[in-house]
């Protein structure tokens, strides 16, 4: 029968949850099993798709075009486990299908309620990624033990040992240890708390993995495991780490974590510990030989979350090259305000992301054109391939006023418009252009070098696109539409040929970027900021 982990979280939230889930995936397929990931947000949005990146962070899309939670992220980036929209559950979600069935007829006489029909669904979305081909599902729980509607949540992941049998159920309490300054000492009362809490909700924890900012010790160690009613070597020590969380797993094996789950869920078939590649990542992430500045140019810098995949990708690319990546965050609006040499001075390559609505889109336009002029490295996501056309049409073709409809309706020169299959949608849920979608590659062009092919699938997340009654235009004006859709409707990607390094692509290419395996399109993009840096040394 598959095992099932459950990973809740105390204290206070952000600890990162997410992380760890995805760390012990990583530690358990490096003994040989076979692992699916998921997380249960307590929220009542059915997906994140149309909530704002400031609250939320990045919205993660799937190749099965679900729009997820950034931890999906982090369980592609640390695991294998292949994910669709099975592996992200919200409270809206499964109370639309409760509401569903009911209207449908399928609980007909009877009173529809929380317990059981609401935590019957949330478990058959657990039971849902089980299988004879799953040794291990790991589930997380978002939000933190105590939050009201979190317990529709906490009361299913109670009842699936009494349905499956204790053995195959294993819960971890991710806490926090905080350390008071004017005391001088780590204090564990918020994590006895915390397991209280989840133990009047009739869960006891079977390991209790403690974040904290200093050395734990072993004193601080027993007493959590005596007030927590668990043995002492089930207290995990997750501290902060120095350089990078591609740390955490290396971490977690170096206290035992990886036995001792094989051991309480009787995993007998699992091999020997594989950590060696992972050991081997973290060595070159530690001792990196070269540094590179990029320029993120974005409209949600202040949250750090909001371009998550984008941050990780520039890393993963950095990690080849045996680079550290030095990002340098620039909100768009600033280079309204100021001139973008100043701005963007000492750098080796920008990147534009991508984002919704009109604020910070003149700053992007400029930071675009700075690099175009002055041969900088350049790469474009999304909107940053948009605002990449947008200014070669305003300052290389001369379509005064270019501009794509999103921002201006009235434009004399619509260079970005509304896909035609998005004409007359008006709900805003799932709704865009979302998913993997193929794309073809022009031949001989930079992308066609750097993928090493000629056909590729990304993931897409937009409503706008290229206008294809420009296309002629642009061409002879010198820029390649070097990637587009089978059917050919649709530019997917352009480029400069004669510039050092000027890619732009509307889809999400952060997305499928992994430590061990960065992106093509990153790793072309950072080896080309990264020759920029040594000639200007």
């Amino acid at each position: 029968m598959t095992k099932h982990i459950f990973v809740t979280g105390g204290v206070v939230s952000s600890l990162g949850k997410g992380l760890t889930s995805a760390s012990i995936g990583t530690i358990l397929e490096r003994r040989g099993l076979k692992v699916r990931m998921q997380k249960l947000d307590p929220y009542i949005n059915v997906d994140p798709g149309t909530m704002s990146p400031f609250q939320h962070g990045e919205v993660y899309v799937l190749d099965d075009g679900a729009e997820t939670d950034l931890d999906l992220g982090h369980y592609e980036r640390f695991t294998n486990s292949p994910l669709t929209r099975d592996s992200n559950f919200t409270s809206g979600r499964i109370y639309l299908k409760v509401i569903q069935k009911e209207r449908d007829g399928k609980y007909l006489g009877k009173t529809v309620q929380v317990v059981p029909h609401i935590t019957d669904e949330i478990k058959a979305a657990i039971r849902g990624l089980a299988g004879p081909d799953v040794d291990v599902v790991i589930t997380e729980l978002g939000g933190t033990v105590g939050d009201i509607e979190g317990l529709p949540f906490f009361e299913a992941i109670r009842q699936m040992p009494l349905d499956i049998g204790r053995e195959n159920c294993l819960f971890v309490h991710l806490t926090l240890v905080p350390y008071l300054k004017a005391a001088k000492e780590l204090k564990t009362k918020p994590t006895q708390h915390s397991v209280q809490q989840l133990r009047q909700i009739g869960i006891q924890p079977d390991i209790l993995i403690v974040r904290t900012e200093r050395d734990l010790g072993q004193e601080n160690a027993d007493k959590i495991a005596l007030f927590c009613n668990l043995e002492k070597r089930a207290v995990i020590e997750e501290k902060d780490k120095e350089f990078s969380i591609y740390e955490v797993p290396s971490g977690l094996v170096e206290y035992g974590l990886d036995k001792l789950i094989l051991e309480k869920l009787h995993l007998l078939q699992a091999g020997p510990s594989g950590m060696e590649d992972w050991d081997d990542l973290v060595h070159r992430i530690k001792n990196p030989k070269h540094d590179v500045n990029i320029a993120v140019v974005g409209k949600y810098i202040e949250h750090r979350d909001a371009y998550k995949s984008i941050y990780e990708a520039l890393d993963h690319a950095g990690f080849s090259h045996s680079t550290r990546v030095i990002v340098k965050r620039i909100e768009a609006e600033q280079l309204e305000r100021q001139e973008a040499a100043s701005v963007l001075a000492g750098i080796d390559g920008l990147l534009v992301p991508g984002g919704f609505g009109h604020r910070g889109i003149e700053g992007k336009i400029q930071a675009v054109r700075y690099a175009r002029e002055h041969q900088i490295p350049f790469f474009g996501i999304c909107l940053g391939m948009q605002v990449a056309v947008i200014e070669y049409g305003r300052h290389q073709l001369g379509l005064d006023d270019a501009n794509s409809t999103e921002f201006d309706t009235a434009t004399p020169h619509p260079v970005i418009c509304l896909l035609e299959e998005q004409r007359g949608i008006e709900t805003k849920g799932a709704s865009m252009r979302l998913g993997a979608q193929p794309c073809n590659l022009a031949e001989g062009s930079l992308l066609a070098k750097v993928y090493g092919k000629s056909e590729v699938s990304e993931r897409h997340r937009h409503r706008y696109e290229f206008n294809p009654d420009y296309r002629e235009q642009f061409q002879s004006g010198g820029m390649s539409l070097s990637g587009v859709s089978p059917n050919g409707k649709l530019v997917e990607a352009i480029e400069l040929p004669g510039h050092p390094w000027f890619a732009a692509v509307q889809f999400h290419p952060e997305f499928k970027s992994k430590p061990h395996h960065p992106h093509p399109l990153f790793h072309g993009f950072i080896e080309a900021a990264l020759k920029r840096h040594q000639s200007r040394k």
